[in-house]
């Protein structure tokens, strides 16, 4: 059989029982619906839908690859034409998908190939480190470890941004597991709403510490002497400072480990070791009140600039910032299946979220893996990856496989490795 067929058909019986549990979005008639449908690749926008009873009979009927509605509020949203839609304003939208940052665990579970060359190997890359072409096939999958990252993420930006920062109440915020790799958090505010473009940019890259200026901030150097910011100040001056004494308390080898990384300070072996002869004084330093005078043998402005700029990387939130700033863009409907994955779009209050696990989820009202069956139910697949990496799902582990491989997996496992387009049925 066709994979495409059967998963549109497993799909179809899953809508048709939970119809009436269907979530139902705020503002309905005024959203644009869209849909990727299992028959091509491209989208099938412009779609209005009046209420919860035709979106219903909708996603029934066509049962697509992927469902999504807009962020935005139209007065025509099944207008073609963008202009002439009537917009009214645009939910706040953040979008954490691991695809966009690197985990260390990409390096065991994800794979790309060049189609330059041929050249083939793990982690993430965006350009053969062989012959330079950016024209690569890539494999991404899914583990705990780098869920958790996405969660921890999301979790950032709510306590740590949103609201200290922003005073947005958690009764504003729908969050929901993507149903892949990562999270949607929409804020559904009036105040939100009305936010344009580049307010959409300017709150996005206070998130995730973009362009923020250390001169600005404080820092200044006088006749040699560095002074620094100003525990006192609130906004990101306060999260530097608190980030900075949690770091000197921590073991010398993670220190150590985060100076010499050059994905956050990229300090030589000497500026290392003169860091860690004085982070005692620096931390008494950061914790007196009487003067924010800075020092470390060897540092100067530039110095401080790039141990500084390593703590805003690893305080800023790992976002999707196109996403945020399109007024115009379309998120997943919550309660669809993802067609990479068979995986529902689970939403989630702030307190669910916090011990969710979408790979092993023991709350069943809350569990994205929905095709889960009986444990005598089985499905033979060939594999038709040159390499598919391990997964763990349900605490029980599947593969690695190879190519032409012949293995048989419970129902749920089968769904996942069609959808990710690994496997045929056989």
């Amino acid at each position: 059989m066709n994979e495409n067929l059967y998963l549109k058909r497993l799909f179809h019986t899953y809508y048709k029982e939970k119809a009436s549990t269907l979530p139902q979005v705020s503002f309905i008639d005024k959203r644009e619906f869209a849909s990727i449908p299992w028959e091509h690749f491209y989208m099938e926008r412009h779609t209005g839908l009046n209420d919860k009873n035709i979106l219903t009979q909708y996603i029934i009927d066509r049962s697509p690859k992927h469902f999504y509605y807009s962020g935005s509020l139209y007065l025509q949203p099944d207008n073609k034409n963008m202009e002439n839609k009537g917009y009214q304003g645009c939910d706040f939208i953040i979008d954490i998908d691991v695809d966009h940052f690197f985990t260390p665990c990409k390096n065991r579970h994800d794979y790309w190939r060049c189609k330059n060359c041929d050249t083939s190997g793990k982690g993430m890359i965006t350009k053969c480190p062989k012959c330079k072409s950016k024209k690569l096939k890539t494999l991404s999958w899914i583990c705990e470890s780098c869920l958790n990252k996405a969660k921890e993420e999301i979790l950032k930006i709510i306590y740590d941004f949103l609201i200290p920062d922003f005073n947005i109440s958690d009764k504003d915020m729908n969050i929901a597991f993507s149903g892949h790799r990562g999270y949607h958090l929409k804020i559904e505010n009036e105040k939100m709403r009305g936010l344009s473009g580049e307010d959409r940019r300017e709150i996005a890259n206070y998130l995730t510490g973009e362009n923020i200026s250390l001169d600005i901030l404080g820092i200044q150097e006088k006749e040699g002497v560095i002074y620094g910011l100003s525990k006192e100040s609130i906004g990101w001056p306060s999260k530097i400072i608190t980030k900075i004494e949690e770091f000197l308390l921590k073991p010398i080898p993670e220190i150590e480990a985060f100076l010499l990384d050059k994905n956050y300070v990229g300090f030589g072996p000497n500026l290392v070791k003169a860091f860690i002869n004085s982070k005692d004084d620096f931390y008494e330093i950061l914790t007196r009140q009487d003067h924010n005078i800075w020092f470390i043998n060897d540092f100067g402005k530039a110095r401080w600039f790039k141990f500084l700029n390593g703590m805003i990387a690893d305080i800023g939130a790992e976002i999707d910032i196109p996403v945020t700033v399109d007024i115009h863009r379309l998120i997943r409907y919550p309660g669809s299946l993802h067609g990479k994955t068979g995986f529902k779009v689970q939403e989630l209050t702030l307190n669910e979220l916090k011990n969710f696990n979408p790979l092993d989820e023991k709350n069943e009202k809350l569990d994205p893996i929905v095709f889960e069956g009986k444990k005598d139910l089985t499905h033979k697949l060939k594999i038709i990856e040159n390499t598919t990496p391990m997964t763990k799902i349900k605490g029980e582990q599947y593969g690695p496989y190879k190519n032409g491989e012949i293995i048989e997996v419970p129902h749920h496992i089968a769904v996942f490795l069609l959808c990710k387009g690994v496997a045929k049925t056989i």
